[in-house]
């Protein structure tokens, strides 16, 4: 399946969800964030918890976590270490290997926080943009859909 066609079944995802804009919004951008904090693989049922929590669409958080998947997970995983082994003032060698919260925990505590810390400072605006995105793209959805409802059937000719 190429890009286009993952983005349209994406779209498509998303406009199947029930709920209203801020709700479907609040509940990607949690996914989003989750999905880029190294707590794989984790990711999914955190992202749920914190849906459920904060009163957000769970099904949003769900489709948003895959934002860290085996592709992406290697780059997210060593810009956050390298964000937070900045913040922390941390020097540790990082081996884009460990995949999982649990094989990163064998680098040691403080190569952990600074996958954590990076990963949730580099998580923050992706999440907040998800939101915006996302809440924008439902309304316009919706609005598309609400106009074409309303309009009279031409009649045949």
């Amino acid at each position: 399946m190429n890009l286009k066609q993952k983005t349209a079944q994406f779209i498509e995802r998303i406009k199947q969800m029930k709920g209203d804009p801020h709700y479907i919004a609040a509940g990607m951008s949690i996914g989003i964030f989750i999905g880029i904090t190294p707590t794989f693989p984790f990711h999914t049922v955190l992202a749920l918890a914190l849906a459920y929590v904060l009163k957000a669409s769970k099904a949003a958080a769900a489709l948003g976590v895959w934002i860290g998947n085996p592709l992406t997970i290697p780059f997210i995983y060593l810009g956050s270490y390298k964000t937070g082994a900045l913040i922390l003032g941390t020097s540790i060698p990082f081996d884009a290997k460990y995949t999982t919260f649990t094989e990163l925990t064998k680098l040691g505590l403080n190569a952990t926080l600074a996958l954590l810390t990076g990963g949730i400072v580099i998580g923050i605006l992706p999440a907040a943009a998800a939101y915006f995105i996302t809440r924008r793209l439902v309304k316009k959805i919706r609005s598309k859909r609400s106009l074409s409802s309303n309009q009279p059937e031409k009649p045949a000719s």
